[in-house]
């Protein structure tokens, strides 16, 4: 691994008075291996969420066109509580809406780690694996993601 000495380091929140020459490559590596980690986290629960929203809308499509007064079993707790359709499909539709809420803030949480992920990745020049197959030839600055490409001020830091 190779890191770049970069002199900025004003864009976090933490002020260490400039005395650290700044963390080695092996501690950048892992602090943006676990920032991916928590990325994908966010997007393997948000896809879980998102089958439950649909699972949650076919019982409902189902059930609107059954009569109100007719039985029905709703697991709650691990338990089968006989109920009517009327009780049921207002907490089914209350539920897919929670659900639904809950898989936006994920998404917008997503996105301020990709935005942090992004701007992490500029701040240590860090460079996958395979990006120089795809960017190697691209000199220019203003690339998408330009870490990879090009003869920069400093070598960078490579994460597979």
């Amino acid at each position: 691994f190779m890191m770049a000495a970069n002199s900025t380091s004003g864009t976090g929140g933490k002020s260490s008075g400039g005395k650290q020459s700044g963390p080695s490559a092996e501690q950048v590596v892992a602090t943006f291996q676990r920032m991916r980690q928590e990325q994908r986290s966010m997007a393997s629960k948000a896809a879980e969420l998102e089958m439950e929203i649909n699972e949650h809308s076919l019982v409902i499509d189902t059930l609107k066109d059954v009569d109100p007064s007719r039985k029905c079993y709703r697991l709650v707790g691990g338990v089968l509580v006989e109920r009517t359709v009327k009780e049921v499909l207002p907490a089914l539709e209350n539920n897919k809406e929670q659900i639904s809420k809950i898989v936006e803030s994920l998404n917008t949480q997503m996105q301020a780690k990709g935005r942090e992920l992004t701007e992490y990745r500029e701040r240590y020049n860090i460079r996958l694996v395979g990006e120089d197959d795809k960017q190697g030839k691209n000199t220019t600055s203003q690339a998408k993601e330009s870490e990879g490409g090009g003869s920069k001020s400093g070598a960078g830091v490579l994460v597979s």
